[in-house]
């Protein structure tokens, strides 16, 4: 098998994952490219990246097409990754947050981590109210690990003790070494797979949305595309938070900086006098 990938496979490879998950993969990336592939052309029986490309351009190669853009898609995450995050979610937000239920929205949620944080965070400060996560990601592989709320021991390193304690058990026998999400903390979560090159379709709205260390693997243009889309579904003082080397400099939207990485959906009132003034 022929380990080298040609110049006109690999820009086939990074346009069609351009093209369906708006994800930019650079020019410089070619071992990331052949790092995550070459065992799938040996497990397909192909010799070449250009040969694995049109097999999964084709029509039977639907299924590899979905584990393809899984492996290329697929980012690191762990618990509390960021935790000034969760401390404004606990220590700003949720006090602001009033009678009505909360929903908060994991866009970028990958193998679950981000998802079961946010829920912990949640359940401490609000109890058996009334709240909800969607966590969304376009991986169907990483969602199947994360509906099961099982991980390695050795990922619970930032996860506050206290929050370990209640939260998280420990498995047991061919579960050693292993740790679980308690099943009244999952419940409250539903995982979904979904493009945001997208929009959400009915009528839903988020009082938070958590989008970080995606919007850094976008374009401009999708940039634009991908938060245009997460603010259709955010009601008005709705929060959306990016990872920290994230911003929304450059895009043309109607949203506020209220901190680093940290933005606010005007009220209907304030976006209205925003467009008379203009």
């Amino acid at each position: 098998m022929n380990t080298e990938i040609s110049t006109i496979a690999l820009h086939k490879i990074r346009d069609y994952v351009h093209r369906t998950a708006g994800i930019v993969i650079g020019a410089d990336k070619t071992a990331l490219v052949t790092g995550r592939l070459w065992r799938r052309l040996e497990l397909t029986g192909h010799t070449t990246y250009e040969s694995y490309f049109a097999f999964v351009s084709s029509t039977a190669g639907e299924q590899e097409r979905h584990i393809m853009l899984d492996l290329l898609t697929t980012n690191e995450t762990y618990f509390f990754r960021e935790p000034a995050h969760f401390n404004f979610l606990r220590d700003h937000i949720i006090p602001q947050q009033g009678p009505q239920k909360m929903r908060v929205w994991c866009a970028a949620s990958s193998t679950g981590e981000e998802a079961h944080s946010i829920a912990m965070v949640l359940s401490d400060a609000l109890g058996k109210c009334d709240w909800d996560i969607l966590a969304t990601d376009i991986s169907g592989k990483v969602l199947e690990h994360a509906r099961t709320g099982v991980y390695r021991a050795e990922r619970i390193n930032h996860i506050p003790r206290d929050y370990l304690q209640r939260f998280c058990r420990r498995g047991i026998g061919e579960y050693d070494g292993m740790l679980a999400v308690v099943p009244s903390l999952r419940s409250r979560i539903c995982f979904e797979q979904h493009n945001l090159l997208h929009a959400r379709t009915g009528d839903e709205q988020f009082d938070v949305v958590f989008l970080r260390n995606v919007l850094i693997y976008f374009d401009q243009p999708t940039k634009q595309k991908v938060v245009e889309n997460i603010l259709k579904s955010m009601r008005p003082g709705g929060w959306l938070i990016l990872g920290h080397c994230e911003s929304l400099q450059g895009l043309d939207l109607d949203i506020k900086a209220m901190r680093p990485s940290i933005y606010r959906k005007p009220l209907a009132a304030e976006s209205m006098l925003k467009k008379v003034a203009s």
